[in-house]
């Protein structure tokens, strides 16, 4: 018999005998091992990867030098805690603010932690200048984490349903509404802070009008507030530039980062500039794990291949020839709305709700999503090359001309 704490391998996995709780509803399919744009699950057949971890894994799966870089990392320090120096953390720092044009950063764990930070930094910088309900201003359809104050951050009815009541210092405005956003500062002096997404991941892929966040920052240097820019999705080279914000000449006083910045390495980062990133003193702020030898030399490691290997201007390129293949075998079907995105981060937005398509895609070998109900969301590695993106256009495009004649 075997020791009441070992399971045989068949049944570890089982639904009915799973101790995960019950969160999510995994697809039918379990991965053991990849290769750049490729994965591979545990009966030998390959995946296509064209979602990239949900914009983590930019540089695929196991490239050679990040391995390297980890596994060598590993074996030298993986944690001592922020009570002493960590010098990788203050090289990724430098980095980054470099690359940026930030003066410095906090580190965390995810993309939900870098926002609760902004928020907090917000609040207090609010305070600072006495005013004692601090308002951020965030949009509908947005997305910033599944934290109490992310989730109230974001413009999405169902990440909210069931944790009522939410924190109050929150003032909603359509995306993309520049006149909404001025209004909302005539009706409310509280205001000390805009949260924003560059380009709406989660809420359909959605890209403003040239002129937004221009607009949004001559609203935020009118009135004293802070523009705080969620990159979380779209940095780190996924619009073809290293940032976003970057497309539209301005900058934010706060920029929060995550998924791609660690190649699948849990890491986040809370930016700052100018009177932003005087806010925090020791003890406002704190994390244990953030930022870590480990963590940090992924990250480090990540933005060096990058660079070294041009990935932005690869995911400039093949994101817009991306998109003009989709447009020359798709635009003409009834039933496809919009072709739309920036760089590799491309929305298909259909007439009706397509869900379905993911499990599709998955039983033919290929990784998509789709978000918002209605919009397929591609997110391929930043690593791809044209070869595999046809492959990904082909069949996608196929996916959902089958499924709009239904």
């Amino acid at each position: 018999m075997l020791p009441y704490f070992i399971l045989p391998l068949e049944k570890i996995g089982s639904p009915n005998m799973s101790n995960l709780m019950n969160t999510y509803t995994p697809l039918p399919v379990t991965f053991v091992r990849g290769e750049g744009v490729w994965l591979w699950d545990d009966q030998g057949k390959r995946y296509l990867d064209a979602l990239a971890g949900v914009a983590v894994c930019g540089l695929g799966h196991c490239h050679p030098d990040l391995v390297k870089a980890i596994c060598d990392q590993a074996g030298q320090l993986i944690h001592t805690s922020n009570l002493y120096h960590i010098g990788k953390q203050e090289q990724l720092a430098t980095k980054l603010s470099h690359l940026a044009g930030m003066d410095n950063a906090f580190f965390c764990n995810s993309g939900a932690e870098a926002n609760e930070a902004a928020i907090k930094l917000a609040r207090l910088y609010g305070h600072n200048k006495g005013i004692d309900l601090p308002t951020i201003v965030v949009m509908e359809r947005s997305f910033h984490g599944r934290t109490m104050a992310t989730l109230t951050a974001s413009g999405n009815r169902k990440v909210q349903a069931g944790f009522e009541p939410l924190l109050t210092g929150f003032a909603r405005a359509p995306y993309n509404d520049l006149e909404a956003v001025s209004q909302v500062a005539v009706h409310n002096k509280n205001i000390v802070a805009i949260l924003v997404e560059p380009y709406q991941g989660e809420g359909g892929v959605n890209v403003p009008q040239a002129h937004y966040l221009q607009g949004l920052r001559h609203l935020c240097d009118q009135n004293g507030w802070l523009l705080m820019l969620d990159e979380v999705q779209c940095g780190i080279g996924r619009s073809g530039k290293w940032f976003a914000f970057q497309h539209s000449g301005i900058h934010p006083d706060v920029m929060t980062l995550a998924k791609g910045l660690g190649s699948g390495v849990a890491i986040g980062a809370c930016l700052a500039k100018g009177v932003a990133s005087e806010v925090f003193k020791p003890g406002n702020h704190a994390s244990t794990f953030g930022g870590n030898p480990l963590a940090s030399t992924a990250a480090l490691t990540t933005l060096n291949i990058i660079e070294r290997d041009d990935l932005i201007r690869n995911a400039l390129e093949l994101g817009d020839y991306i998109r003009s293949s989709f447009k020359s075998t798709l635009s003409s079907i009834d039933g496809v709305k919009e072709i739309r995105g920036q760089g590799l981060m491309i929305g298909i937005e259909l007439s009706r709700p397509c869900g379905e398509l993911v499990r599709e895609a998955l039983s033919q070998g290929l990784l998509i999503n789709v978000t918002s109900d209605k919009v397929v969301r591609l997110l391929p590695p930043l690593v791809m090359q044209r070869q595999e993106a046809d492959l990904v256009v082909s069949s996608v495009s196929k996916l959902i001309k089958e499924f709009l004649i239904r």
